[in-house]
């Protein structure tokens, strides 16, 4: 067990992660850029559960995230009292309000759609937010110059309606436990009614922000994200260099895909506090997405003996798996789940469960783990996913789109859609399909309108299901940006689709160097290498492929076993 150094925080008795396996061998790289759980606790040891991208994400993680965990890593001054520990009543010297009517607490500057400023004493009427998904349906029918602006506009629209429904008290904002454990939309609109009557609390303008990435997440509305940016810089502007905005901030910054940006505002924030949970994950996380496993592996080891706990060990078991140990993950990820206690956690680490077992083909263990997820939280949308993939490769088709189809009406994220797309595709309703990738092309272009870099979503789904030249271009800049087991596989399928095997073969092996176990990368690897000629390697390439996950897509696995059957003809 690594000692607690944090004085300020109680030991944590939680297994570590490495206990009975090798210090020296260890996954990640984001599933989708995953997510994955970003806190449990606070920097001062409270359990803190917020959960993120990924994905690859995160409790606070994130979809690929793995960002946010929506927690206030402050202690200090974070209580609504300037530095002289007066209270703060936002007011400026000639008596007026200041910042009473800000962009974050109140979209559209303040103003109501009439134009009226709206009083910081008191909330606007509320009106129930346009569905996400109607936005982006309404998004694919416009032109494409004046719909990219629209969305603009109405994703901020969309982002700013619920939030005049802010409540009048003027108790002390909301903390991080609380905003980790109790609803989110609730804790958000305490934030806010509080930042009006102290607009210059730096520690809840970082908890709003990461607030707001969590919401990003768990509503599947990237429209969060530049409120996100505006509180979390406003943080920063009151107080300078303080870690919990520094962290939010690589936290926001991995959400977007920016993983340069993540790791250097993780190096900032752990300058001025080197026990900053979330920025100690947040680093694990950028190195994990920008390739750099071997200082991913170290980052997690330092993030362990200093702060061990569900965020790390999540982290752990994923540089384990990229590693191709899976055993070793696993066994990490049984540790996390049976030291959570809050439903957040146990949503996540069991989702993750569920996910590992999915991809060694283990569909029954999978569907226990995801029933798990779920019976802690029924709306959890990785477990939601995740039952579905399970369920469709169980054989059990209806059931995977009839679970699918509420989630994509409410959340349609590209994961999702391309699942549920495939399935409609596999059954012969390819209209029903062609609205589900459309639907992909849309979300991805609102992602963009709000700062997420989304060339890999792009790529991954228009390979297969949209523009295969735009694929093309998208994975070589997200290649050029950063080298990773995914951007080598994205490369790869994209050079194939364009029938560039011979280029396409050496990012195909670059994918599996790793020992990385994942059965659409090696049916990848074998498309490539049987149209590149290499019979022999391509039939290895799929029959393991099929041996290690055979169910890993409706599409996909029918190709691979159509392949490897001509094959082992031939031969």
């Amino acid at each position: 067990m690594s000692p607690r150094t944090n004085e300020s925080a109680p030991e944590d008795r939680r297994p570590r992660p490495d206990e009975g396996a090798p210090a020296d061998d260890r996954r990640d790289d984001g599933r989708d850029d995953d997510s994955r759980n970003d806190d449990s606790r606070d920097d001062n040891g409270r359990n803190d559960n917020g959960r993120d991208d990924n994905a690859r994400n995160d409790n606070a993680r994130n979809d690929n995230g793995r960002d946010g965990d929506g927690r206030d890593d402050n202690g200090r001054d974070g209580d609504g009292r300037n530095d002289n520990g007066r209270n703060d009543n936002g007011r400026d010297d000639n008596g007026r309000n200041d910042d009473a009517r800000d962009d974050e607490v109140h979209d559209h500057e303040g103003r109501d759609d009439a134009g009226r400023d709206i009083a910081a004493s008191g909330p606007a009427p509320a009106r129930a937010p346009e569905s996400f998904r109607r936005r982006v349906v309404r998004y694919t029918a416009c032109a494409a110059a004046l719909a990219v602006a629209f969305t603009g506009f109405a994703v901020a629209l969309g982002a700013g309606e619920d939030e005049r429904t802010v409540i009048t008290s003027t108790s002390p904002g909301v903390s991080a436990a609380q905003l980790a454990g109790g609803d989110l939309d609730t804790a958000v609109t305490a934030l806010q009614a509080h930042l009006r009557e102290q607009p210059k609390d730096f520690g809840s303008w970082s908890t709003l922000g990461l607030a707001y990435v969590e919401q990003a997440r768990t509503k599947g509305d990237p429209s969060r994200y530049p409120q996100a940016e505006k509180a979390l810089k406003r943080s920063l502007k009151l107080r300078p260099d303080n870690d919990p905005a520094l962290a939010g901030l690589a936290a926001l910054a991995a959400a977007r895909h920016e993983f340069e940006d993540a790791l250097r505002y993780a190096d900032r924030a752990l300058k001025e506090n080197p026990y900053s949970e979330r920025a100690l994950c947040s680093r694990i996380d950028a190195l994990v997405e920008l390739g750099r496993y071997d200082e991913a592996l170290k980052a997690a080891q330092l993030a362990d003996t200093r702060r061990p706990g569900i965020p790390v060990f999540t982290r752990y078991a994923y540089v384990y798996e990229l590693r191709g140990d899976v055993k070793t993950a696993r066994r990490v990820l049984e540790q996390a789940l049976n030291s959570s206690v809050t439903r957040g956690d146990i949503a996540y680490v069991a989702s993750q469960l569920g996910q590992l077992a999915w991809k060694q083909g283990d569909y029954k263990t999978s569907l226990d783990h995801y029933a798990r997820a779920l019976g802690a939280d029924d709306t959890y949308l990785p477990a939601l996913e995740g039952r579905a993939r399970a369920q469709a490769a169980s054989g059990d088709e209806g059931k995977a789109i009839r679970g699918l189809e509420p989630v994509v009406a409410t959340y349609p994220l590209p994961g999702p859609l391309v699942v549920l797309g495939e399935l409609y595709e596999a059954k012969g309703d390819k209209a029903a399909a062609r609205e589900q990738y459309a639907l992909v092309d849309a979300y991805t272009a609102i992602a963009r309108v709000n700062g997420v870099n989304a060339d890999l979503d792009t790529a991954m789904a228009a390979a297969d299901h949209g523009d295969k030249k735009a694929a093309l271009r998208a994975a070589e800049a997200e290649w050029k940006r950063r080298e990773t087991v995914h951007t080598a596989d994205a490369l790869a399928w994209a050079l194939h689709v364009n029938g560039r095997d011979d280029e396409a073969l050496p990012y195909a092996r670059r994918a599996t160097r790793t020992g990385y176990q994942d059965a659409t990368v090696l049916y990848h690897r074998g498309m490539v290498e049987y149209a590149a000629g290499d019979k022999k390697e391509a039939r290895a390439s799929l029959k393991a492929a099929l041996d290690l996950n055979p169910g890993f897509s409706p599409l996909g696995a029918a190709e691979a076993r159509r392949t490897l059957k001509a094959l082992e003809a031939a031969k």
